[in-house]
């Protein structure tokens, strides 16, 4: 990986792992409505102008405003309000450590949901068990009162957060990143408006709480997304995706040094299992009975020649092999 490769992934494990941290410290003093309008907000006032700059937006939008709507409810509109709920009960370092399950639920969303049906070899269902069990280790101490109802608004988060890129890919994969986003965000942001003006805050909140709020939507919502699209283009889509193992790291580490979040023992085991159980759910395999994933074709010189055509293997109207 080439040095602006690192410099990319580095930037984007510190600025999805920070998230946590500062909706928890929003959250406390206004309302999950006024965080994500804040955050919406502030990235639309930065990439749309950007956008309406490429030229074309209003011809993307009414080309693919199905998808993009539907990219925007299950990526930005419902996941951002659930976490940000849920992070009124539990610990930014929880709530992290739970997005880490992303990567799994990804793999069986892609499997019967992702068009392509994609081999799930011996090691990746260990993968999904061992990551499950990591799951499991975290959330069972909170399955009481209203940290129950906050660990099923995280589910729903992980879900948003797994399927979404199933939208974009299959829909919305020749649509510029500014132009997918930055309407998505505009939508977001008016959705919002009316519940936010309900819960506005009676005084101002803290400096700290206001500093949270614009570094949500500067850091972690416009410059991640521009971030994260050139991530892709320098180390490809598959490679891009590590960056979920270190966005927990990065949860709990600022959890412990700027909220004083305890890391117990069954932190660091839950954290060890998710990891691993990510990091072989997602491991590229072989289909089944095939050392190849992608054979060539291979035919007698003789029946080249007798057919007259090009000896190169064929291609379907994909383009694969």
């Amino acid at each position: 990986m080439t040095a602006r490769g690192w410099f990319l992934f580095s930037l984007m494990g510190v600025i999805w792992g920070i998230p946590y941290l500062m909706i928890k410290v929003a959250v406390d003093e206004v309302s999950p409505s006024m965080v994500v309008f804040a955050r919406c907000a502030v990235g639309a006032a930065l990439l749309l102008p950007l956008a309406i700059r490429q030229g074309g937006l209003w011809l993307t939008i009414r080309s693919h405003w199905r998808p993009m709507l539907a990219f925007a409810c299950i990526e930005i509109m419902g996941p951002w309000f659930t976490l940000t709920d849920a992070e009124r009960h539990l610990s930014s370092s929880t709530a992290g450590l739970l997005i880490a399950g992303v990567p799994i639920v990804g793999v069986v969303a892609a499997r019967y949901f992702g068009g392509e049906r994609e081999h799930l070899g011996a090691r990746r269902i260990a993968g999904l068990l061992i990551g499950l069990a990591g799951v499991g280790v975290l959330t069972v101490p909170h399955l009481t009162g209203g940290d129950a109802r906050s660990l099923g608004e995280v589910l729903l988060t992980v879900i948003g957060y797994a399927t979404a890129p199933l939208i974009a890919a299959r829909r919305l994969k020749d649509v510029p990143t500014l132009q997918l986003i930055a309407p998505c965000l505009t939508l977001a942001t008016i959705v919002y408006a009316p519940a936010a003006a309900a819960t506005w805050p009676a005084s101002m909140p803290s400096s700290e709480a206001l500093l949270s709020l614009l570094a949500l939507g500067i850091l972690c919502t416009a410059v991640a997304f521009v971030a994260f699209l050139e991530l892709i283009k320098e180390i490809g889509p598959t490679r891009s995706t590590v960056i979920t193992y270190v966005n927990p790291a990065v949860a709990v580490a600022a959890g412990a040094l700027f909220l004083d979040e305890r890391f117990t023992a069954t932190i660091g085991v839950s954290f060890a299992l998710i990891l691993a159980g990510s990091v072989l759910a997602t491991m590229a395999s072989a289909p089944k009975g095939s050392a190849d994933p992608d054979p060539v074709p291979v035919r007698p010189a003789r029946q080249w020649l007798r057919r007259g055509a090009d000896p190169r293997p064929e291609r379907d109207e994909a383009g694969a092999r």
